[in-house]
């Protein structure tokens, strides 16, 4: 089949992957192209900031591909246990606190600073945060997208050699996330935490409005409200 056929690009699930499962495949795959680009891997510790959907495929994709330790940060304590039941080994719900004192802690839990550091926020004093939090020769990955303009210790990155690197979405993943999910590597389930059938669509986008839970699903089958 070549190229031009639109069925040449479609993704086929398999039997054992639920279509809530398919649903998740995106954010899913955005955790997977930033793990790949921050080099995770056996024994890696490793630093995400914010614990929103993305940063908790993060912890996720993080764990799978062997990081001995992931500490997380974020504003909403209930966002902070939703990633300890994914994995997270480590939370920091931040309140006041100067870029400069949350990395301390990031290191003082760690036991040391992270080689590799995930920001998921794209909130200035984050970004701040994770190049302070990074140590010397490691890796942060830029998630999450904010303002145009920033501003960040630059030249603190620069002499400890924190590599900084941006990621758009993803690229070439969702056969991975698809296999993961069909192999059981990863369960995505955890992350919804609301489902609503389709004639309550107006009250699932309000619950979503108001920032409640992770992910909001829609479910087509009234009948089945379920995982």
């Amino acid at each position: 089949m070549g190229p031009s056929h639109r069925a040449a690009f479609r993704l086929v699930l398999p039997d054992n992957v639920t279509f809530e499962e398919g649903a998740l495949i995106e954010p899913l795959s955005v955790g997977i192209h930033a793990c790949k680009r921050a080099g995770v891997t056996l024994g890696s510790k490793v630093f995400v900031s914010g614990s929103g959907p993305i940063g908790l495929v993060n912890v996720l994709v993080a764990k799978m591909m062997g990081a001995a330790a992931v500490v997380i940060t974020d504003l909403s304590a209930s966002r902070l246990q939703k990633a300890k039941e994914v994995g997270a080994d480590f939370t920091i719900q931040v309140k006041n606190e100067t870029p400069q004192e949350v990395a301390s802690k990031v290191e003082s839990l760690l036991g040391c600073m992270p080689e590799i550091t995930v920001e998921c926020t794209g909130v200035q004093a984050c970004i701040q945060a994770g190049i302070y939090a990074t140590r010397s020769g490691g890796t942060l990955v830029l998630v999450g997208l904010g303002p145009e303009m920033v501003t960040v210790p630059i030249v603190n990155a620069a002499v400890r050699e924190v590599d900084i690197r941006g990621i758009f979405r993803y690229c070439n993943t969702w056969p991975v996330a698809i296999a993961l999910l069909a192999s059981k590597r990863i369960n995505v389930k955890p992350l919804v935490t609301h489902r609503f059938p389709l004639e309550k669509a107006l009250e699932a986008f309000e619950t979503t409005k108001r920032g409640e839970g992770v992910k909001v699903m829609l479910k087509c089958d009234p009948t089945d409200l379920n995982p």
